[in-house]
């Protein structure tokens, strides 16, 4: 299962506390800029993308949605 949300990270602490955020759980999550698709527990990966605009994070999750999307809900639109 994959969910997709929008998120900003329009700051250099808030890619700090959302990769933090994330590494706390074992699915992959996948940032999507354009055609660019990069590893969201990445730091430097994320700032090789436009962080001026939203951008589309997939979580492939087979549960617990619900605490991702609590943990995730700073950063999202």
């Amino acid at each position: 299962m994959m969910k997709t949300v929008q998120i900003s990270l329009n700051s250099i602490d808030r890619v700090k506390s959302f990769v933090n955020a994330i590494t706390q759980f074992d699915y992959d999550f996948d940032l999507i800029s354009g055609r660019y698709v990069i590893d969201a527990k990445s730091i430097m990966g994320i700032f090789s993308l436009d962080l001026s605009k939203p951008i589309d994070l997939a979580i492939h999750s087979e549960a617990n949605m619900d605490e991702i999307l609590e943990v995730l809900k700073p950063y999202l639109i």
